[in-house]
Formats: C-alpha cells, sequence, structure tokens
C-alpha cells in the first residue's frame, strides 16, 4: 500500500493511488463574521416577485443611482488614464462578505403551501450538462495520459506572480488492509510524532492532519510535552485540521444521519480537548462525490472543501475551461445560501507523482521518500529522485517550477495548491526531514531569484484557501455571462454530483455500492438504534429531577460514547464501502455488533423507567425486557425471540416508535404455540392473524413455528404496551392464514393449524382493498400491480439474474456480458391468505442444488397507514459457496413504465438525484448509488418506487426496467491495492418497499425538465416507516393471566409533528457532563429536518397524515410534561451558535421564543435545556 504510480507503470497499488460548545480559541480557526444572511420568507416569493415585476423600472433607476454613488464613495471621481492598466499587490483586500442573490431560474410553484415553494439553482455548469457533453473518448494525452501536453507562453506571472503552496499530508485509513488498532500500533502513532518533533525545528515547515479517531488515540497515549507541542502548533498555523471528522466519511453509501454523527464526533472531541474548530474539509480518497456532504459541511460552518476522486474525463473537461475550482451549490437553491467553495485536484491520484503537475515521471523524482534508504517504492517510470544540492538546486528548481507553472494553468488564479504526501507518509523523522530539507532548499532557490515570479512555500490549506479568496478578491477573473456566487467572486457555480467515480479506462468503481451488503445492513440497524437509544437519553435525564434516576443514563455513557464512535468509524470510505481486508471487516463487524448488543440492553432497561415499572435504575440491574430480535455473532442474521405463549399465561411486548408521528401498523412476533390472543394495554381485545413462519430451505420450508400479526398504535416518539396472552376468555384467537403451496414434493407439505391446498392455476394473487399483485405460479416470481380503485394496471415483471465477472472485486464492477436469468420453473411456492396480511414466498428452482436466494412478497389491510399503500418485499440472498465465485446477484422490476432510461436515486437519504443511462458509457458506469431510494417516472404520471433498508446499487439498462444488485463474491482482486477478492459473504435478507403512484396534476417530462425532483409525502413516509422500524421489546418472563397490570404506555409529545418534519436526531452530546453544567449552557441538541415533497402526488401522503408545516412549529410546547429552556440554533456540528455564517436563508433567531422556521429541504439543529414542568 505505500507504493504510489502512475495507471501506466504499476497497477497493484493503492486504489489507483499508485471542554463545552464554545467557539474556537485558536486564531487560525476562529469564525469569522464574514458573512451576513440573508434572510427570506419563503411564503411571501409570489406577493415579492409580483412588486418587483409591477415597478421594474423604478426599482432598476433607483438601483443604478445607488450603485454609482457606492463607486463615487469607495473609489473616489475616477482619474485620467495616463498609465497602462497594472494588476498588483498593492490594494487593500477587503474583508469578505457573502451575498446572497436569488438566481432560482425556474420551478416555484405559485401554490399557497410553501412546500411546493421549491426553487431550481441557477448555475453555470451541472454534472448532467458535463455528461451531455463529454464524449468519453479517454484519448491518450501523452505524458499526462488523461489530459493534454500542457504548455505556457512564460508571461502568464508577469503581473500576478505564482504562488505555490505545498501542503504536506498523510493519509491515514482507520481500517483498510490493517485494522484501525494495528495501523495506529504500527503506523499512525509514529506519524503523529514525526509531525510533532519535525515542525517543532522550523516554524516555515507546515502539516494538515484529517482524522480524529487517530488523533484522538494518540493524544490518549502522548505525554503532556507532546500535547503540549501539537497544541503551540495548531496556535501557531504550522499545523491544521482539516475535516475533523472522526473518519473521512463515503459519500455513496453513508446515510445523512451517520455522517452528521461522525462529523460531530470528530468536530466536538477536537473542540472540546483543543479548542479547535475546522472550517476547510479535505476528502481525497472518497470514491466519488455527493452533493449532500457539500451541503452538511456548509451547514456545520465550512468555508472550503478539496476533492480529488472524480471521473477522469470530468477532470480533462473541467481543466480545460478553467473550472476546476468552482461553487458547489445544491440544484434546488434558488438563493445561494449553500454556496461553499471546492478546489477539484486535476490528476490520477492524491500522491507525490500526481499532484506537483501533469508529468508523473518527473513529479515522481520529487517525492524524496523514494530515494535509496527508505521503504517505499522507486519511481516505476526509472527516473529516481536524488538529494538536493548546491550544485544541482538550480537545474533541480526548475524542472520542479516547469511542473508548477503547467499545472497552475489549469487554473485561474496565480496561486497554485501542491499536495505532498500519500497514505501513511512521514512515518519516521528521517523521511519527514528528507521531504521538507530538500524541498526548502529548492524553494529558497526559487524564491532568491525574482525573474521566475515565483514564491514557493509550505502551507496548511487554510494557507491556501486564504490567498486563493485574497487574490480573487483583488482581480476579477469572472467570466462574461457567468452566473457564479455572490459569495466568492471570480468562480463558475455548478450544481450536481460525481458518480460514477472512473479512474482509467472502463473501470467504474460501482462494484463498492453493493461489496459485504451484510454489514451495509448492520449499518444501517445501528443508525437507528443508536437514534432511538439517544431519544430515550434525553427523555430519562429530562424527567429526572435527583440524582437517583441519573445513574442509568451517566452508567451507560461510555458504552454510548463507544457506539457513536463505531458507527463513525465504519462511515470510513473502506468501511461501510465494503473495501477492506477479511479481518478488517471482521472487526468493524465486531464493533457493531457489541455496540448493538449494548444499545438494545439500555433501551429494554430505559423502557422500564419510562412505563414507570422502575423508577430507580442502573447499569448493573438486569432488564424485565429483551430486544425482540437477537444476534448470536457479528455476521449472523438477527433471530426472532419466540414467544412462549403458555396456557394460562401472558407475555407483555412493549413497542417503541422513534418517528416523531403516531404510527399505526401491523407488527409481527414469533410464537411458539398457534392458540394466542392479544390484548392492548387497556386489556382490551384486538384482531390478530397467524402465520407460519417460513425459512430458505426447499426441503423444510416451514420451521414449526409461527408468527402472529396484529395492528398496534404507538405515540409519536413514544412507547406501547401489548400483551399475547394464551387462554384468556372473552377474545378470539389469532385466525389463521389460509395456504396454497405449489411444491415438486410428492406429499403436500401442511403445519396445524392451517388449511392447505395446491395452486392449481398458472397464476396466483393476493391483495386488499388497494392493489392486487398477480404472480407466476411455476416461478413465484411478480409479474403485475392492479390497482381496483383506479382501475389502472402495471407491468412489474420480476426477474432474479447473475452477471459473470471474472474482471470485478470489491471496487470494480465490470461484467463479462449481460446478466442471465437464473430461475426455472417448478420452485417452491407457498400463498399465505390472512385478513391483515397476504405474502407469497418462494424457493426457486436453479442451476444450483441451493438456491442463492428466496423471496417474499407481502401487502398488509392496516387502514389508515402507509403500509396498505405498498408492497413489502423480502428477498434471503446466500452467496457463500464458492459455486457462485464471480457472480454478482441482481433483482429486476421490468415495468411498463416509459421513462426513457431516465430515473432518480438518492443521495445519502437527504435528496434525489436525476440519473440518465448513456449508451457511450458501460452498463458498470451507469451504475449509481441507492442508499435509500430509487424512482422512475414518466410523462403521464405514473411513478414506480424502490425503497430499501440498505445501500445497494441500481441501474436502468433498459426503458422502464430497475436492475438492483443484491450481493456480488468475487474471486480476485481488482488491482486497487487491496490485494483480494470479496467472499466473505453472509446469509441476509434484503428489504424493500414497492410503491406505484399516480400524480393528480400535470407534470413536466422527467427527460426535457430535469429540474429538481423529490419523493411524494406518502414516499417520505414509507421510506421513514422502513428505515426506522419500530423496535420491540418482550418480557422474560410470562405472567399469570389472572393479573390485569395497569396500562403502561410513554407519550412523550403534546402533539405528532407535521408530516413535513423528520427528527433527524434528538440527543444529549455530553451525558455525563449533565448534572455538572450551568443551566445556562443548553444540555439537549434536536436536528430537524423539513422534507420537500413532490405536489404532484395526493398532498396527505395517502394516510392517517393530519398536519404539515403550514404553521411554525413552537419549540417550547413541544414535550408534554417538559419545558424547553434556553433554546438556541446552532451549526450541524454544534459549535457554531452564530448561525449567521451558516447560511440559512430563513430567520432563525426567533426560536429563543420557540418559533422554528425551516424552509424544505433543509436541517436545522437547536440547543436546549429540558425540566420538568413545575406545577
Amino acid at each position: 500500500m505505500f507504493s504510489s504510480a502512475s495507471h501506466a507503470g504499476n497497477s497493484n497499488v493503492r486504489r489507483g493511488v499508485a471542554g463545552g460548545w464554545t467557539r474556537s480559541l485558536l486564531p487560525f480557526t476562529s469564525p469569522t463574521a464574514k458573512s451576513t444572511k440573508h434572510i427570506r420568507k419563503s411564503r411571501k416569493r409570489t406577493v415579492l416577485r409580483d412588486f418587483i415585476f409591477a415597478n421594474f423600472f423604478i426599482i432598476g433607476l433607483v438601483a443604478s443611482i445607488v450603485f454609482f454613488l457606492l463607486v463615487v464613495y469607495l473609489y473616489g471621481i475616477p482619474k485620467p488614464i495616463s498609465s497602462q492598466l497594472r494588476i498588483g499587490n498593492s490594494r487593500t483586500v477587503r474583508a469578505r462578505k457573502p451575498v446572497y442573490r436569488k438566481t432560482y431560474s425556474a420551478g416555484i410553484s405559485s401554490a399557497n403551501h410553501s412546500n411546493l415553494s421549491l426553487g431550481t439553482a441557477a448555475v453555470d455548469l451541472t454534472t448532467k450538462g458535463l455528461y451531455d457533453k463529454i464524449e468519453f473518448k479517454d484519448v491518450d494525452g501523452g505524458p499526462w495520459k488523461q489530459g493534454w501536453r500542457v504548455t505556457y507562453k512564460g508571461n502568464e506571472w508577469d503581473s500576478e506572480k505564482l504562488k505555490v503552496v505545498v501542503v504536506p499530508h498523510s493519509h491515514n485509513d482507520p481500517g483498510w488492509k490493517l485494522t484501525v488498532e494495528e495501523y495506529y500500533d504500527r503506523q499512525s502513532r509514529h506519524i503523529l510524532d514525526t509531525i510533532v518533533e519535525a515542525l517543532s525545528k522550523d516554524e516555515r515547515r507546515k502539516f494538515i492532519w484529517e482524522e480524529m479517531s487517530y488523533l484522538e488515540r494518540w493524544w490518549r497515549d502522548a505525554s503532556d510535552a507532546k500535547r503540549e507541542s501539537l497544541i503551540n502548533l495548531l496556535q501557531n498555523g504550522q499545523l491544521e485540521i482539516v475535516g475533523g471528522g472522526w473518519v473521512m466519511n463515503d459519500e455513496a453509501n453513508s446515510h445523512y444521519f451517520a455522517i452528521i454523527e461522525q462529523m460531530i464526533e470528530g468536530n466536538m472531541w477536537l473542540n472540546e480537548t483543543m479548542g479547535v474548530i475546522p472550517k476547510n474539509s479535505w476528502a481525497i480518497d472518497p470514491f466519488g462525490y455527493s452533493a449532500t456532504m457539500a451541503y452538511l459541511l456548509r451547514r456545520m460552518g465550512f468555508e472550503n472543501m478539496l476533492i480529488q476522486r472524480t471521473h477522469y474525463e470530468i477532470k480533462k473537461e473541467l481543466a480545460l475551461h478553467k473550472n476546476l475550482e468552482y461553487i458547489w451549490r445544491q440544484n434546488w437553491d434558488a438563493y445561494e445560501t449553500t454556496d461553499i467553495f471546492v478546489h477539484m485536484m486535476p490528476f490520477y491520484s492524491y500522491d507525490i507523482p500526481h499532484t506537483c503537475g501533469p508529468e508523473p515521471a518527473v513529479c515522481c523524482q520529487f517525492d524524496f521518500a523514494r530515494m535509496y534508504g527508505f521503504m517505499y517504492e522507486r519511481c516505476p517510470w526509472g527516473q529516481h529522485p536524488e538529494e538536493t544540492t548546491q550544485d544541482n538546486v538550480k537545474d533541480r528548481a526548475l524542472k520542479l517550477l516547469d511542473q508548477y507553472k503547467k499545472k497552475s494553468t489549469l487554473y485561474r488564479t496565480n496561486t497554485l495548491l501542491v499536495p505532498l504526501g500519500d497514505d501513511f507518509r512521514y512515518i519516521s523523522i528521517d523521511e519527514a526531514e528528507a521531504q521538507f530539507r530538500n524541498y526548502q532548499m529548492l524553494f529558497d532557490y526559487i524564491n532568491s531569484n525574482p525573474e521566475l515570479n515565483t514564491n514557493a512555500k509550505f502551507g496548511t490549506l487554510e494557507d491556501y484557501f486564504r490567498t486563493v479568496r485574497e487574490e480573487s478578491d483583488r482581480i476579477n477573473y469572472s467570466r462574461p455571462g457567468e452566473i457564479g456566487s455572490g459569495q466568492v467572486p471570480g468562480f463558475p457555480s455548478l450544481s450536481g454530483d460525481f458518480f460514477t467515480y472512473a479512474d482509467r479506462q472502463q473501470d467504474y468503481w460501482s462494484g463498492y455500492y453493493v461489496s459485504r451488503p451484510f454489514f451495509k445492513s448492520v449499518d444501517r440497524v445501528l443508525e437507528h438504534t443508536l437514534r432511538a437509544t439517544e431519544m430515550t437519553m434525553v427523555f430519562l435525564l429530562g424527567f429526572c429531577q435527583r440524582a437517583q434516576c441519573e445513574k442509568l443514563p451517566t452508567s451507560f455513557t461510555h458504552k454510548l460514547t463507544a457506539a457513536r464512535r463505531n458507527l463513525a468509524l465504519f462511515q470510513h470510505h473502506d468501511g461501510v464501502t465494503g473495501t477492506a481486508k477479511d479481518h478488517v471487516v471482521q472487526d468493524y463487524g465486531m464493533r457493531m455488533h457489541t455496540s448493538l448488543q449494548d444499545l438494545q440492553i439500555f433501551m429494554s432497561k430505559a423502557i422500564e423507567v419510562l412505563l414507570g415499572i422502575h423508577h430507580d435504575k442502573n447499569d448493573q440491574n438486569p432488564s424485565q425486557f429483551e430486544p425482540a430480535q437477537v444476534r448470536s455473532k457479528y455476521n449472523a442474521q438477527p433471530v426472532h425471540q419466540p414467544v412462549s405463549a403458555n396456557q394460562g399465561t401472558v407475555q407483555s411486548v412493549v413497542i417503541l416508535n422513534s418517528l416523531e408521528q403516531t404510527r399505526s401498523e401491523i407488527v409481527m412476533f414469533i410464537v411458539e404455540r398457534p392458540d394466542v390472543t392479544i390484548l392492548d394495554s387497556n386489556w382490551t381485545c384486538v384482531k390478530s392473524q397467524i402465520s407460519p413462519e417460513l425459512q430458505h430451505d426447499k426441503n423444510k420450508i416451514f420451521t414449526g413455528r409461527h408468527r402472529v400479526f396484529f395492528k398496534a398504535s404507538v405515540p409519536a416518539m413514544g412507547l406501547q404496551t401489548y400483551y399475547i396472552a394464551n387462554g384468556f376468555v372473552g377474545c378470539e384467537k389469532a385466525k389463521p392464514a389460509k395456504l396454497k403451496i405449489s411444491s415438486t414434493a410428492k406429499n403436500l407439505p401442511c403445519l396445524a393449524p392451517y388449511r392447505c391446498s395446491k395452486v392449481e392455476d398458472d397464476s396466483v394473487q393476493i391483495r386488499n382493498k388497494h392493489q392486487a399483485l398477480t404472480f407466476n405460479a411455476k416461478f413465484g416470481l411478480l409479474q403485475k400491480v392492479a390497482q381496483p380503485e383506479g382501475g389502472s394496471q402495471n407491468v412489474i415483471d420480476e426477474e432474479l439474474a447473475m452477471y459473470t465477472s471474472p474482471e470485478s472485486g470489491a471496487y470494480l464492477f465490470k461484467p463479462n456480458g449481460d446478466a442471465t436469468t437464473i430461475t426455472e420453473a417448478d420452485g417452491e411456492v407457498v400463498v399465505s391468505e390472512g385478513f391483515l396480511m397476504q405474502e407469497v414466498f418462494s424457493v426457486p428452482k436453479t442451476a444450483w442444488t441451493k438456491s442463492p436466494v428466496s423471496h417474499s412478497t407481502r401487502v398488509y389491510n392496516c387502514e389508515g397507514s402507509v403500509q396498505e399503500l405498498m408492497i413489502e418485499k423480502e428477498y434471503h440472498v446466500e452467496l457463500t459457496d464458492g459455486e457462485f465465485n464471480d457472480k454478482e446477484l441482481v433483482v429486476r422490476y421490468k415495468t411498463d413504465i416509459d421513462n426513457n432510461r431516465v430515473f432518480y436515486s438518492d443521495l445519502n437519504g437527504f435528496q434525489m438525484s436525476r440519473r440518465e443511462t448513456y449508451d457511450k458509457i458501460p452498463i458498470q458506469g451507469n451504475y449509481y448509488p441507492m442508499p435509500s431510494l430509487a424512482f422512475m417516472q414518466e410523462p403521464k404520471g405514473t411513478r414506480f418506487s424502490v425503497h430499501t433498508r440498505q445501500s445497494l446499487g441500481v441501474a436502468s439498462p433498459k426503458n422502464g426496467w430497475f436492475e438492483i444488485m443484491l450481493d456480488r463474491r468475487l474471486l480476485r482482486d481488482d488491482g486497487r491495492g487491496l490485494g483480494q477478492g470479496v467472499t466473505d459473504n453472509c446469509p441476509m435478507n434484503i428489504l424493500f418497499h414497492i410503491t406505484f403512484e399516480s400524480n393528480v396534476s400535470s407534470i413536466l417530462s422527467p427527460v426535457s425538465q430535469p429540474s429538481p425532483v423529490s419523493p411524494s409525502l406518502f414516499s417520505h413516509r414509507v421510506g421513514a416507516h422502513l428505515n426506522h422500524p419500530l423496535h420491540a421489546f418482550i418480557a422474560k418472563k410470562p405472567q399469570e393471566i389472572s393479573v390485569q397490570p395497569p396500562p403502561r404506555s410513554f407519550s412523550p409529545l403534546t402533539a405528532p409533528l407535521p408530516c413535513d418534519l423528520h427528527v433527524v436526531s434528538l440527543k444529549v452530546p455530553r451525558p455525563l457532563k449533565y448534572t455538572q453544567q450551568n443551566l445556562e449552557q443548553p444540555r439537549s441538541v434536536l436536528i430537524l429536518q423539513r422534507r420537500h415533497w413532490d405536489s404532484s402526488y395526493c398532498r396527505k401522503g395517502k394516510s392517517d397524515c393530519l398536519r404539515m408545516d403550514d404553521e411554525n412549529l413552537n419549540l417550547l410546547n413541544m414535550f408534554q410534561g417538559l419545558d424547553v429552556l434556553n433554546a438556541k440554533a446552532t451549526s450541524l456540528n454544534l459549535l457554531h451558535d452564530d448561525t449567521d455564517m451558516l447560511g440559512y436563508d430563513e430567520q432563525v433567531s426567533e426560536v429563543s421564543q420557540g418559533r422554528v422556521v425551516i424552509s424544505p429541504m433543509e436541517l436545522q439543529a437547536y440547543k436546549f435545556d429540558l425540566r420538568p414542568v413545575t406545577s
């Protein structure tokens, strides 16, 4: 992993690389007062627009006069031109104040409801426009293989000298080929020691560091002297913390909840320990980039970001027009409030051969750690670095400067960034000295020769961005007609994302969207379990008024911190991506498994307190409850704990709803006996259904246990108790489903007490009052979905297929031809028909002895719930044997929707991105991340959506098709440094919620109108129910049925929140400090998102949604029995209480009076304190 080379050289290299929430005390990271908030009331846009149109001439005249007077005031009366225009350094640089301008081009509706008013950003560049323009020919560019032969005239720096900022860095993966602990012990701790020692010798030396997971570990081990030295380096600007997250997170698979968590964890630790708040992001190694990350960073107070791994053709196109530095704007942002400045690195890699200039054979000669005596690979081009001396310094400096000048021509300004580092570099003081010593000699020569018009020095990322911004303030680099940004002048604006990444030829990195899908699934389970646990912690501490009841939450603090950090660690770009070695994946998995167990045990104790069963509880007391689902080990599927349901007993179950709306839906528990009765908290009968439990085994489909279904209603963010009884007189027992079976077995398998019959027809149906699903009985595959109410019918034509891919690996998807169908006629099919749930279960016949997949399709009858309007699809996948080597399993839904191969997939669960299948790109390049949702639609309005509970990859290879990859098993390494294939597959379940929707108003064609598109309100709710499932707990011991317990429930909200408001997080960031903090310092945090939803679909979400955020939420009245005190808005990383610097276009200052105003799409964080209401 230490070697780095051009892809023209060595290919088997690193992924193509050859205390409190106070503001920072340190000068270089102190939040600047550079921004002024653009205040906007979205509900008044239409009135404002009409006023402007009516008075356009008068407004223009007044603006012209004001502008003229302002120019005279600032610059005085113009003097006669007496000399040539000369741009130099003499002019004073003024402090920048961001200017927010309304720049939308289309799409703002005039409807009254404010959620409809989502604009379309006006920008200079879109990634769709770039894709349309680029031919993807992969033309050989010579020394810069993916570019062209770069030249310069020589006079480009006459009026503005070249300013070279060389930024030393070391990329430290928190897990890849070694575990995070192995890397720390063998490399990262030595690197941090080296940085402190080497920088302390010479104040001209600089360095940047990104990953807090390693810095926190080093800080624990470091001596007081080393700690003091590090702080001094931070204070004098020699060392900069960039990003400052726990890890450098992946941007394709990670959910925005987890991204925020990992950034909070790193940024808060950094600020509490060292008083530093980062403002520049450094993301050199994620495999593609999401617009969501740019948004989150902006709302965390970041000003600039750097990225590297984008498609090589995109880099070339941007470089040709000097657009590698731009303002990244969200495509729905009509007001420039999300603008953030971006530097894209131009070349193949972030290693030294690919960062000094366009010719890696030359640049490699200036990687002085490749000299003899060091552990790194020599230069694969044959020309090696040599020690700089007085004899050779001129030739060497001019050779290096030539590369700097060539690279400079790719950018607009004469300020040049040159990273100097690679994976796990600067591991010894000798190595560091070799780099610093040689480069300082080269800099000294360059700087001492004025005719070179260059100043070169070591710098931090902040040094670079500050210099670029100062230069762009002095010199106008804007192009005629360029929209740019009111915040940073001189650069184009861009919207879109950078997927799917290709580093060379047709090597597209779409395989990692699916690699290790089992652990991608565990990641999401840990997310929603952590979120629910954080909520219970808030309520436990909020309602607590004495030290006794604080024991449980405070004693759990260290495990809660570990859970946050284990989730954060897995967001690393080799974690959730599935691109680490087997033993590293095991380490990630065991960490998540341990935390899941800890969180579930804590919640099982917390519910006793919240339900009033026990008022005082601590971490040592055992709980009466246990989670309904448990995992035996880190790589095992969760198993349902069965309820024994013996005669004459009753067993209580508690259901936790972490969503902000009341939920009424069908729930399922496993019971060992079928003759059960369900009672609610008031001991009232609840109708229920019993169905057999099924399994992935064609020889024994029935497990012998049963599933009991009943409708549960659980308060918003609250708890509800139900009882599973046996022998309760006066209540109807659970009603058995009717079974229809298609089997090749001689004797029809059946299980008491069910009535079984044989499937006689070629097709079978299941239905509820809203939809009827038709299946092919021979294959068990879904064919059609009809909506009886509207009389419409849609083809879905489900297919299971396999790619054969001997060249694919953990990163790359490189199939050999098209996928082929794997199902054959005469598989095992069980149809279950009940009054609450109907299901078709299939173990298909395949060419293999044991099918690699089985699947269930379910519909529910649940009045007033989103559940009855969607189709539940569950796939059980087992690519666990060698016979599936080099196979990639996909499911296809071949619908009759005329989507023209245009579809939408989500970015990090936060927003949708338009996708289009291009013939000029192979199938692997037309695959995109699908963290939670993909949908397609047609001009007549039908929309087909697939929601997923875990990140996968999706494509639309033909008109009307969705192709979603489920799992992949690959024998070989794909040449990106991992050194192995992916063969540690685990049996797993993948859950989809599928919907067909018809619009209620006309919409523009998605092909001709590529403006931002959002899910419907109904779709948002389906996704929320899938990704935030109910948490269930079962009493460990049954009780006698003769004793009726008191009603037990917990309802913490005064009312459910509006349906377009989502509680992203409700937490106490530092529970251990809860009692120590002054009441003036808020101790709880609430992060809200206001969802934007597509108004062309049913407004109320086809469900029990009663409220929208037409009127503002009052935070002070949100909780029942709790007063909200000291409320204030803050940044998403909880560190900036001056929200003016975050770019919000709404007034947030009124939150102290409780008024919460959030624009559609926005996330907003609030700090506050909770105290029990005093009577």
